[in-house]
Parts: structure tokens; sequence; C-alpha cells
């Protein structure tokens, strides 16, 4: 079972990704992020690159779609809260991404 980020790993894993345009989720221990690409084909591909590194992390977004906008969430259920995943997983689209 993956384990919840500690607040003292929490702070040091998630600074980079704030800086990157993720922000903490209101009301939840999670991360967001809305990417916007330049049309639908674009931000579908991202999606399918994301979901093939998402599968081989055995960690899975809370994302939506519409037209050329992706919104992400990422928190890991199972640990009742943000771990090490979820800063993998972030890390790894922003590249995708730019």
């Amino acid at each position: 079972m993956t384990e919840k980020l500690t607040d003292a790993l929490r702070n040091v894993a998630l600074a980079p990704l704030l800086e990157n345009g993720w922000a903490l989720t209101e009301g939840r221990d999670a991360i967001t992020k809305t990417y916007v690409f330049g049309n639908f084909i674009e931000a579908f591909g991202f999606m399918t690159r994301a979901a093939l590194v998402a599968e081989k992390l055995n960690h899975h977004p809370e994302w939506f779609n519409v037209y050329k906008t992706v919104e992400i969430t990422l928190t890991t259920h199972d640990a009742g809260g943000l771990s090490d995943l979820d800063v993998a997983l972030a890390t790894r689209m922003d590249k995708m991404a730019s």
C-alpha cells in the first residue's frame, strides 16, 4: 500500500509542482491543474500518453476533457491523500504537455 506524504516530504515534493501551475484542491488532499492545448486532437493525444504512464504506475487520474481543455485532479485514494505516485504522475504529465 502506498503511503501518504509526510508533512516534511510534502512541502519539498509539491513545491516544484505548485510553481508549475498545479494547485492544492480545496476541501481535499489533492492537487489539480488545467491544461489547454491547441485543439481536441492535441488534448486527446496528451490524455492518451498520460494514460499509458498512469497504467504503468498503476495510478489513475481523475480528469475531465472538453474540446482542447483537460482538467486533472490527483490524489491517492487508498493512502487517503497525496503520495509519491501523485508527484510522479504530475511531473510526467508536465513534461508530456510541454
